[in-house]
Protein backbone atom coordinates (compact mmCIF):
# COMPACT_ATOMS: atom_id res chain seq x y z
CA UNK A 1 0.00 0.00 0.00
CA UNK A 2 1.39 3.73 -1.07
CA UNK A 3 2.40 5.67 1.85
CA UNK A 4 -0.16 8.24 1.45
CA UNK A 5 -3.10 5.91 0.79
CA UNK A 6 -3.46 4.67 4.23
CA UNK A 7 -4.04 8.43 5.66
CA UNK A 8 -6.58 9.10 2.86
CA UNK A 9 -8.70 6.20 3.47
CA UNK A 10 -8.40 7.19 7.14
CA UNK A 11 -9.88 10.21 6.57
CA UNK A 12 -12.68 9.56 4.00
CA UNK A 13 -13.53 7.04 6.54
CA UNK A 14 -14.02 9.44 9.22
CA UNK A 15 -15.69 11.98 7.36
CA UNK A 16 -18.36 9.32 6.25
CA UNK A 17 -18.77 8.79 9.76
CA UNK A 18 -19.69 12.19 10.91
CA UNK A 19 -23.66 12.18 11.42
CA UNK A 20 -25.07 14.66 9.22
CA UNK A 21 -26.10 17.70 10.93
CA UNK A 22 -30.13 18.62 11.39
CA UNK A 23 -31.94 20.82 9.61
CA UNK A 24 -34.81 23.61 11.25
CA UNK A 25 -37.23 24.52 9.60
CA UNK A 26 -39.86 23.06 7.33
CA UNK A 27 -37.23 20.47 5.68
CA UNK A 28 -36.40 19.44 9.12
CA UNK A 29 -36.81 15.97 10.36
CA UNK A 30 -37.60 11.81 9.39
CA UNK A 31 -40.63 11.84 6.92
CA UNK A 32 -42.17 9.19 5.58
CA UNK A 33 -43.80 8.11 2.13
CA UNK A 34 -47.53 8.15 1.45
CA UNK A 35 -47.18 4.28 1.14
CA UNK A 36 -45.77 4.48 5.18
CA UNK A 37 -42.88 2.29 3.54
CA UNK A 38 -40.10 4.40 3.55
CA UNK A 39 -38.67 6.94 5.85
CA UNK A 40 -36.14 9.66 5.11
CA UNK A 41 -33.97 11.68 7.80
CA UNK A 42 -33.12 15.02 6.30
CA UNK A 43 -29.65 16.86 7.47
CA UNK A 44 -27.27 19.19 6.16
CA UNK A 45 -25.33 17.87 3.25
CA UNK A 46 -22.03 21.11 2.69
CA UNK A 47 -24.38 24.24 2.53
CA UNK A 48 -27.51 22.35 1.05
CA UNK A 49 -29.81 20.05 2.20
CA UNK A 50 -30.12 15.91 1.67
CA UNK A 51 -32.00 12.55 3.02
CA UNK A 52 -30.85 9.80 3.29
CA UNK A 53 -33.15 6.68 4.17
CA UNK A 54 -33.24 5.42 7.68
CA UNK A 55 -35.88 2.94 7.65
CA UNK A 56 -37.73 0.68 4.64
CA UNK A 57 -40.68 -2.02 4.66
CA UNK A 58 -39.81 -5.57 3.45
CA UNK A 59 -41.70 -4.86 0.21
CA UNK A 60 -39.73 -1.26 -0.40
CA UNK A 61 -36.51 -3.39 0.58
CA UNK A 62 -36.94 -6.02 -2.50
CA UNK A 63 -37.78 -3.16 -4.75
CA UNK A 64 -34.60 -1.33 -4.12
CA UNK A 65 -32.99 -5.27 -4.90
CA UNK A 66 -34.27 -5.65 -7.73
CA UNK A 67 -33.11 -2.11 -8.56
CA UNK A 68 -29.67 -3.00 -7.83
CA UNK A 69 -29.19 -1.25 -4.20
CA UNK A 70 -28.80 -4.12 -1.99
CA UNK A 71 -29.22 -2.59 1.26
CA UNK A 72 -30.91 0.71 0.86
CA UNK A 73 -30.40 1.79 5.00
CA UNK A 74 -28.49 4.47 4.33
CA UNK A 75 -28.89 5.83 0.92
CA UNK A 76 -29.03 9.48 0.04
CA UNK A 77 -32.20 9.69 -1.83
CA UNK A 78 -32.82 13.55 -1.30
CA UNK A 79 -29.79 15.50 -2.90
CA UNK A 80 -28.58 18.79 -2.69
CA UNK A 81 -31.77 20.77 -2.01
CA UNK A 82 -31.47 24.67 -1.61
CA UNK A 83 -33.94 27.52 -1.52
CA UNK A 84 -35.29 28.54 -4.91
CA UNK A 85 -36.54 31.90 -3.95
CA UNK A 86 -40.50 30.85 -4.36
CA UNK A 87 -40.56 29.15 -1.06
CA UNK A 88 -39.48 25.37 -2.64
CA UNK A 89 -36.57 24.05 -2.64
CA UNK A 90 -34.72 22.51 -5.29
CA UNK A 91 -32.34 19.55 -5.64
CA UNK A 92 -32.58 16.36 -7.30
CA UNK A 93 -34.48 12.84 -5.81
CA UNK A 94 -32.81 9.30 -6.48
CA UNK A 95 -35.85 6.87 -6.51
CA UNK A 96 -34.22 3.78 -5.27
CA UNK A 97 -36.88 1.43 -7.00
CA UNK A 98 -35.99 2.44 -9.82
CA UNK A 99 -32.07 2.90 -9.92
CA UNK A 100 -32.59 6.55 -11.55
CA UNK A 101 -32.13 10.20 -10.58
CA UNK A 102 -34.26 12.92 -11.37
CA UNK A 103 -34.50 16.58 -10.90
CA UNK A 104 -36.85 17.65 -8.28
CA UNK A 105 -38.80 20.26 -6.31
CA UNK A 106 -40.34 19.98 -2.44
CA UNK A 107 -42.66 22.39 -1.17
CA UNK A 108 -44.59 22.78 2.08
CA UNK A 109 -48.13 22.16 1.42
CA UNK A 110 -49.26 21.98 5.25
CA UNK A 111 -48.05 21.90 8.77
CA UNK A 112 -45.94 18.68 8.54
CA UNK A 113 -46.18 17.82 4.87
CA UNK A 114 -44.44 18.34 1.91
CA UNK A 115 -44.63 17.73 -1.77
CA UNK A 116 -41.86 16.12 -3.41
CA UNK A 117 -41.36 15.93 -7.29
CA UNK A 118 -39.26 14.25 -9.46
CA UNK A 119 -39.42 15.44 -12.93
CA UNK A 120 -37.91 13.87 -15.73
CA UNK A 121 -36.83 17.13 -18.37
CA UNK A 122 -36.26 20.28 -15.83
CA UNK A 123 -39.91 21.12 -14.62
CA UNK A 124 -41.75 19.07 -17.04
CA UNK A 125 -42.96 15.16 -16.98
CA UNK A 126 -43.20 15.31 -13.33
CA UNK A 127 -44.76 13.12 -10.47
CA UNK A 128 -45.39 14.13 -7.18
CA UNK A 129 -45.59 12.68 -3.27
CA UNK A 130 -47.26 13.97 -0.46
CA UNK A 131 -44.73 13.07 2.61
CA UNK A 132 -45.25 13.45 6.22
CA UNK A 133 -43.25 14.44 9.33
CA UNK A 134 -43.16 11.20 11.42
Amino acid sequence: MKAWLAPALLMLTAASATPPQPVRGELGGTWINPHNSVAVRTGRCGDAVCGWIIWVNSEAAADARDSGVANPIGTEVLRDYRPAGDGSWRGTVFVVDMGRTFSSRIVAVGAGKLKISGCLLGTFLCKSQIWRRS
